[in-house]
C-alpha cells in the first residue's frame, strides 16, 4: 500500500485522507480553538472514494493521520463484458479486469481509452479520456 503519514491539522479540503481503512476525499474541515486544559480539535468531514461513504472524525490537530497516494493511470479498452471491462495499462501493457461504475456503462466502449486510479491496492475506474 502506497500510505503517507501527516498531522490532522495539516489536512486541507479536496486532499485526501484514510478513515477506518478507507480512502477518502476531504470535504470539509473545521479547527476549535484550544480550551483552559485542552488541545485544537479538528473535526474532518470526507466522502470514500470508491464507495461514497461518508465519514467524519474529531481529532486533536496534533494527531497523526495516515494519507493515501493514488496514483492516475490511462489504459485501453480490450474487451467489455456486462459490467467489467478487460483494460490494458499504457505504459506496462499489463492487462487486467475492471468494474465498470454506473455512471460510465453506456460510455465505456472498446478500443477507447479510460483513466483509472489506484486506491489502497484497488483498481477503480474513474472517467474516459
Amino acid at each position: 500500500m502506497t500510505i503517507k503519514t501527516t498531522d490532522i491539522g495539516s489536512i486541507k479540503v479536496g486532499g485526501y485522507i484514510i478513515i477506518d481503512g478507507v480512502a477518502c476525499r476531504v470535504v470539509s474541515v473545521q479547527t476549535s480553538k484550544t480550551g483552559k486544559h485542552g488541545h485544537a480539535k479538528a473535526r474532518i468531514e470526507a466522502i470514500g472514494l470508491i464507495n461514497d461513504d461518508k465519514k467524519v472524525i474529531v481529532k486533536p490537530s496534533h494527531d497523526k493521520a495516515e494519507v493515501p497516494i493514488v496514483e492516475k493511470k490511462s489504459a485501453q479498452v480490450l474487451s467489455i463484458n456486462n459490467d467489467v471491462a478487460n483494460v490494458m495499462d499504457m505504459e506496462t501493457f499489463e492487462t487486467f479486469d475492471i468494474k465498470i461504475p454506473e455512471e460510465l456503462k453506456d460510455k465505456v466502449i472498446e478500443n477507447s481509452t479510460v483513466v483509472y486510479w489506484i486506491i489502497l491496492g484497488i483498481k477503480v475506474l474513474k472517467q474516459m479520456k
